[in-house]
């Protein structure tokens, strides 16, 4: 009776999924959810869904039965296709550990932020060392604070006046200060300023003085007289004098590169002409940028000016405008890399752990106290011979989640390990490291679960596995088969002999060349009677070549020549990419001629192949007969 009820239900199970399955091939279904995955990821937009949707279901259902056909041969327990799927998991188990959403508001933000800069000025006091002491600093930033909001105008009066640090930040953009500080002033808007905040080490006061549209990116070169240590004025109006003077040689056309080299003090960039890196708002002194922010177009020199490091004279070599498209790839990469170095990174990563937490199951032994826990990992830090499986720990429990535990030997193991490595600890508790701890132990229990957990890499593997495994038995069936089989690709040939004929074509060398200017000279060369391969073997790979006979129609001309008559040339086609081509015509042939059967031997391998293919699927859809639910397959097309 027991075994009736199991079968029956069973039996209802799978009438279930096989009213919600696209279609069925025997006894297996495949769901909506997969194949909508599958058929998203590999059609673009179509202007008739219905035939998209039905000429897809034959292409997967067709490679749902090879992988089937695979499946049973228990071809994925290979050694390399094991070892295949196991280097990919490991490839890509990264891009799923991490919080993608808030990776993702990061990004909105930051692309945001990054739309303007910020002038922005800023009061601060050291936080005192006794307390006592703290009432009176907090007192002298509200006063601060206060003065500005009665719109005082005179910060230095201000700052001497309450006995606070003042600083003109000069105009700022994201990533340029701490988040903590950046979260502030983009708050504020023009003219305001934020309320006493208190960081690690001191009390601040922000005032937003002015905001601007992006100042985007700069290529300039410098020419720099620095200032000796302690230089009095007299000093420095020499420096300026020369500086003066070599502006009217710029100015007369003198080669700015030049003069960089033999007299920019620039150690960092005399050597490349007084090139510096590309750079954008907040990256060097205010007083620095804003003289080259005046720079209108490139090639500009801008006046000797000062700065604390001397007198300096600026040419703009390239400008780019932040780019305002939310989707520029360029702006998204830089972003991304910025965002992937800066501490606010770390508020979306201890947001996954806590997700991941939550998700497994992550249950602290009650079994287990902190002293016990502690009392060892002391012991074993202190052992000349730490040998984590002596430890009256060692063999409990400590952590568990749904499908696993953590034992103390594992514990005290990580706590061994970090104390001993000096560039990592820094003198953290031991209630500290169990924090470390225990998001290590949680997110590497997830890394090995993830199928579990995250069904886009359940999908990836299952991807990736099945066209492993129908790699290889297309190899076997089809592909290799066709290859080898060389009396029935003889045959076939023999058979559908008129189906093998050249159109119009003849025998060609194609020229690939680095730009267009090389590819005239390299016609004018050829022309000029000089051998083909000597002129590509000299080339150091700027000039390549290909001969060979080619339909008329596999070949592009923009001579436009309707037939190209023997030992002619095309002009040179200029491709999208920088590159040019020109073809040499050797020999040109009329339509209908036959092709030798060496000839023909690509074309008759791929008939060979469509054949062997057509005969294994009519075998293994009368095994798994296929059956598409027309009532799922409406709800698809609605």
């Amino acid at each position: 009776m027991k075994k009736i009820c199991l079968l029956l239900a069973l039996a209802i199970g799978n009438a279930s999924g096989y009213a919600q399955a696209v279609f069925t091939y025997g006894p297996y279904a495949v769901s909506k959810d997969e194949f909508m995955r599958a058929y998203n990821k590999n059609n673009s937009p179509v202007t008739n869904k219905e035939t998209s949707i039905r000429e897809y279901l034959e292409l997967y259902s067709n490679f749902k039965l090879k992988v089937k056909a695979a499946e049973e041969l228990r071809l994925d327990t290979l050694p390399q296709i094991q070892y295949d799927i196991a280097n990919f998991r490991h490839q890509v188990e990264e891009n799923y550990m991490s919080d993608e959403k808030g990776t993702a508001r990061l990004l909105e933000e930051a692309f945001y932020r990054s739309q303007k800069d910020l002038h922005v000025l800023h009061f601060s006091t050291p936080v005192p060392a006794l307390a006592a002491d703290s009432l009176l600093a907090i007192r002298r930033m509200e006063a601060v604070y206060a003065a500005l909001n009665a719109n005082e105008t005179d910060y230095k009066l201000i700052s001497e006046k309450n006995d606070v640090k003042y600083g003109d930040l000069g105009f700022l953009t994201v990533f340029s200060v701490p988040y903590e500080f950046e979260n502030i002033i983009y708050s504020l808007k023009p003219g305001q300023s934020s309320k006493v905040y208190r960081s690690k080490k001191s009390w601040h006061v922000f005032k937003l003085a002015e905001e601007r549209k992006s100042a985007g990116k700069w290529k300039v070169a410098q020419i720099l007289f620095s200032f000796p240590p302690d230089a009095g004025e007299e000093i420095r109006a020499t420096i300026l004098k020369k500086a003066d003077s070599v502006y009217k040689l710029l100015q007369n056309g003198a080669d700015f590169s030049r003069l960089a080299k033999e007299l920019s003090d620039d150690k960092l960039t005399y050597m490349k002409g007084g090139e510096m890196p590309e750079f954008g708002t907040g990256r060097y002194r205010p007083e620095f940028e804003r003289e080259v922010f005046k720079l209108t177009s490139d090639n500009e020199i801008s006046r000797p000016f000062s700065t604390a490091f001397g007198v300096h004279i600026v040419k703009r070599m390239a400008f780019a405008a932040t780019p305002t498209d939310k989707e520029s790839n360029s702006l998204q990469f830089e972003l991304k890399q910025k965002l992937m170095q800066d501490t606010r990174i770390n508020e979306s990563k201890e947001a996954f752990a806590r997700s991941v937490i939550s998700q497994i199951g992550f249950k602290r032994s009650p079994l287990v106290k902190d002293a016990e826990l502690f009392r060892d990992a002391d012991s074993i830090a202190r052992s000349t011979t730490p040998d984590p499986a002596k430890f009256p720990i060692s063999n409990k429990v400590i952590i568990t989640y749904k499908k696993g535990s953590v034992s103390g030997k594992e514990w005290l193991g990580y706590v061994r390990e970090f104390k001993s490595n000096s560039e990592q600890y820094k003198g953290e508790s031991n209630q500290e490291i169990w924090k470390r701890f225990e998001t290590y132990t949680a997110l590497e229990y997830y890394k090995k679960h993830l199928e579990e957990y995250n069904a886009d890499f359940r999908y990836q593997m299952k991807e990736f596995r099945e066209g492993n495994m129908l790699f290889e038995i297309m190899e076997r069936n089809v592909w290799g088969k066709a290859a080898m089989d060389s009396t029935g690709l003889l045959q076939l040939y023999n058979a559908e002999k008129p189906k093998y004929k050249w159109a119009a074509s003849a025998d060609v060398i194609i020229f690939s060349c680095a730009n267009e200017k090389l590819a005239n000279e390299t016609l004018q060369e050829v022309k000029a009677g000089k051998y083909w391969k000597g002129l590509t073997e000299n080339s150091d790979g700027a000039i390549q070549a290909d001969s060979g006979r080619y339909e008329l129609t596999q070949i592009t001309d923009p001579s436009a020549k309707a037939t190209p008559s023997n030992n002619s040339y095309s002009s040179v086609l200029k491709n999208a990419d920088g590159t040019a081509t020109f073809v040499k015509y050797i020999t040109v042939y009329p339509p209908d001629q036959q092709r030798s059967f060496d000839e023909a031997r690509g074309l008759v391998i791929n008939d060979y192949q469509a054949i062997l293919e057509k005969k294994w699927l009519d075998e293994l859809r009368k095994r798994y007969p296929v059956k598409i639910n027309e009532t799922v397959v409406k709800q698809l097309l609605n």
